[in-house]
């Protein structure tokens, strides 16, 4: 149902989970402004929720790449006694904290909702406003076993891929259209498997289930092409598979559907812009205690 006192979208992006895969979806962010479109809400799971609160936070895609650029795995854990996870993620909450320009959710240029996965009630957490900004993206990207649960407000929390690893349906009810990125492809079993490849292999049985539903409720729908031998533990191949993401995207856009839909939010993007700019200029020009209840009107 409806929520009908929800905010109304005419654009929304949804970015899924996947690990390094989701330098990816950098790629495909690049083709969509290219295509002159600007999201009007955001939402991420796990690696999705990384690239997307820098998006949100109004860095250009370059500047994400650079931030990520020469950093390693262990960058981003610190080691710890192996009760519920072998490391915790301070190393992605500094990394976060050291970058972001925002503190909270209310602070950022683009509305986001964040999805991770409550491990006390086993059921799927989005955060959405607040000053837990830091601590949500970091509890959505918690892979269990790797990483220890992230604790806010006394709720352990973990990757929002357990449960929703592609949240188109958490804006679906509140955007006109939403594009979909899905960067976690289901790869081929390994030959031999060590700790990381039977987690990695884990995800990927648990996103193609849990993803399907999803994937039908986009306007545009944009699967990587390509990533199946990308390891979402592979720090080193970003520009490799933000190069996938780009190629696919422009294929997937190729299409009377897409080109429809892009025109469409194009024609509102220039639409809204006029409105804001009439509006100003007669704020700007004329006393607004001077206005009569039909200019109120038409400026509200």
């Amino acid at each position: 149902m409806i929520d009908k006192n929800a905010q109304f979208y005419k654009l929304g992006y949804a970015l899924s989970g996947g690990g390094a895969k989701g330098f990816a979806h950098l790629g495909v962010l690049r083709v969509l402004e290219e295509h002159g479109l600007k999201p009007k809400i955001i939402t991420g799971t796990s690696a999705g929720s990384l690239a997307g609160v820098f998006y949100a936070d109004g860095f250009e895609l370059e500047e994400i790449m650079d931030l990520f650029k020469g950093k390693q795995f262990k960058e981003f854990v610190e080691v710890a006694i192996p009760t519920s996870g072998f490391f915790k993620a301070t190393g992605i909450a500094k990394f976060l904290k050291n970058n972001l320009r925002s503190t909270k959710f209310e602070q950022l240029q683009i509305p986001f909702h964040v999805v991770a996965t409550n491990w006390d009630s086993a059921e799927i957490a989005v955060f959405s406003e607040g000053n837990h900004l830091v601590d949500a993206v970091v509890a959505s990207c918690t892979i269990p076993i790797i990483y220890q649960p992230v604790e806010i407000d006394g709720v352990n929390y973990i990757d929002g891929g357990v449960l929703k690893n592609f949240p188109v349906s958490i804006i679906r009810d509140m955007c006109k259209y939403v594009i979909g990125v899905n960067v976690a492809v289901f790869s081929p079993p390994e030959t031999k498997y060590n700790i990381r490849k039977t987690i990695a292999r884990y995800f990927d049985i648990s996103s193609k289930s849990n993803t399907l539903r999803d994937k039908e409720l986009c306007d545009i729908l944009i699967e990587i092409e390509g990533l199946e031998r990308m390891s979402m533990f592979d720090l080193h191949n970003m520009n490799e598979i933000a190069l996938l993401g780009h190629n696919t995207a422009i294929k997937a856009l190729d299409n009377d559907n897409a080109k429809r839909i892009i025109h469409r939010c194009r024609k509102y993007d220039k639409l809204t812009e006029d409105f804001r700019f009439l509006k100003n200029k007669v704020l700007v020009n004329k006393d607004p205690n001077s206005l009569d209840k039909s200019e109120e009107n038409q400026i509200k």
